[in-house]
């Protein structure tokens, strides 16, 4: 029978060799893209900048029309590449000013691709694992890097592109990777009348989202049903099973509650908690030594579940 974890978890995200949050304050974020420095807004950074010298030094900032949408605009101090090589681990992937504040992926989830990574090395076998709302699939490569063979669902035919665009650049167009355009809801329906099944699930869905053919997406009212059915296509040796959520008022412990009710008896263990971003401790060339210790503060709130601990 599945358990849930007396205790919540906190995911530390920390630099790598691409991406690094520098600094933060007074509701910002500065970070590093590779070459590049960018501001861009968060809200929950009430305190001040450790660094003040190095924030006029941004080649990039995104001005929010306000704290809860996307909407927005970027203003550069140099000309931006259309997109540059970025790296995490085995894999490679181009960094992009969206127009949504984001660059075309959320290195916050570099935590939960270490462990998706692990659950994957763990096995002795190819294991087959669904990533829905794929994005532009640096998950989706992570896990075949990792070994598994991949189905990346998601409703935004750019964002296939780009994911494909992110497989090429890791040298992975001939793994085993299946690209699918579709609502992530009707893919699922369709895969358990076919009886499919898969060994890890991922599953990190937006607030509100709409599909190919103007099917609409709400967190709140359609993810009981799609977590179930989801459930129904974990194979009898299925690894894994991450539910991620950025909507501000889910919490770690509901997300728990709810996937427990669709596992049901099925054995293991389910985690829970929060993913933070982690400042660089290291003080960034440029900058005077602060003593002020490293900040960090949360993204999304997660439930997974595993069939043993990794």
């Amino acid at each position: 029978m599945t358990q849930i974890s007396p205790t919540p978890l906190t995911l530390r995200t920390l630099p790598w060799r691409d991406y690094a949050l520098i600094d933060s304050g007074k509701g910002l974020k500065l970070e590093r893209y590779g070459d590049y420095l960018v501001i861009r807004p968060e809200p929950q950074c009430w305190w001040s900048p450790k660094y003040p010298e190095l924030w006029d030094k941004a080649d990039a900032v995104f001005d929010a029309e306000n704290e809860d949408e996307d909407g927005g605009r970027w203003s550069f101090r140099r000309r931006p590449e259309e997109q540059w090589a970025l790296g995490y681990d085995r894999v490679k992937f181009y960094g992009r000013f969206t127009s949504f504040r984001h660059l075309a992926f959320f290195p916050e989830q570099a935590a939960n691709w270490a462990w998706q990574k692990t659950a994957i090395e763990a096995r002795n076998d190819q294991p087959r694992v669904l990533n829905l709302f794929g994005y532009t699939g640096v998950a989706s490569l992570v896990c075949t890097a990792a070994g598994a063979r991949v189905t990346h669902v998601d409703a935004s035919k750019k964002s296939v592109a780009y994911a494909r665009d992110n497989a090429a650049l890791s040298g992975m167009e001939d793994a085993p990777i299946r690209w699918i355009v579709e609502d992530a809801r009707k893919y699922v329906q369709r895969e358990v009348k076919r009886g499919s099944k898969y060994e890890g699930i991922i599953l990190d869905p937006p607030k509100y989202g709409r599909g190919p053919t103007g099917e609409v997406w709400r967190l709140f009212e359609d993810l009981p049903e799609l977590l179930d059915l989801c459930a129904q296509l974990l194979s009898d040796d299925a690894a894994f099973f991450l539910l991620n959520a950025y909507a501000a008022r889910v919490s770690g412990p509901a997300l728990a509650h709810l996937m427990a009710e669709t596992i049901g008896q099925r054995p293991g263990r389910i985690d829970y908690g929060e993913l933070t971003l982690c400042e660089d401790p290291k003080t960034p060339k440029g900058a005077k030594p602060s003593l002020i210790a490293p900040r960090e503060f949360g993204l999304s709130f997660f439930a997974r579940w595993m069939k043993e601990p990794v």
